[in-house]
């Protein structure tokens, strides 16, 4: 895999949506902190995070975490979690489980086993000179 010049990290990508404000940001941001390795993979220009809740602080309460990377289906997990620090990890830690899914899918054979198992040493052709031709001689005539 070709390094990133410019990973992709929560604190660069991550927009508010409905039912945060700017002043929730910065927990937020911490909270998505263990994000910051799987994104690192992709480019930070290419990757747009949102973060909202719907009816925040009462019953039913829902958290949606959208990830968007260029080329890449877009990525939506939810949270109804009566907490909204737990609905918030949740929604993350299904966010860094699809992200793993999705690069799997993208590897080859869809089989991490498989790809890395060594691949076998073809067996060195025979010489076979003009000049050398003793072998289809007793072949032939035997």
């Amino acid at each position: 895999m070709s390094a990133v010049t410019n990973p992709a990290t929560v604190a660069e990508c991550l927009r508010m949506g409905a039912g945060f404000s700017q002043g929730d940001r910065n927990w937020i941001v911490e909270q998505f902190g263990t994000l910051d390795a799987r994104l690192a993979a992709f480019h930070a220009d290419a990757t747009e995070l949102e973060v909202s809740v719907k009816d925040r602080e009462a019953r039913g309460q829902k958290v949606t975490l959208e990830c968007w990377i260029a080329g890449r289906q877009k990525i939506v997990t939810t949270s109804s979690e009566e907490d909204l620090r737990a609905a918030l990890n949740d929604a993350r830690d299904d966010l860094r489980r699809k992200l793993n899914d999705a690069k799997t899918k993208q590897e080859p054979r869809h089989n991490k086993h498989i790809r890395e198992m060594a691949q076998p040493v073809p067996a060195p052709l025979p010489d076979l000179d003009a000049d050398n031709d003793t072998d289809r001689v007793d072949a032939e005539t035997a």
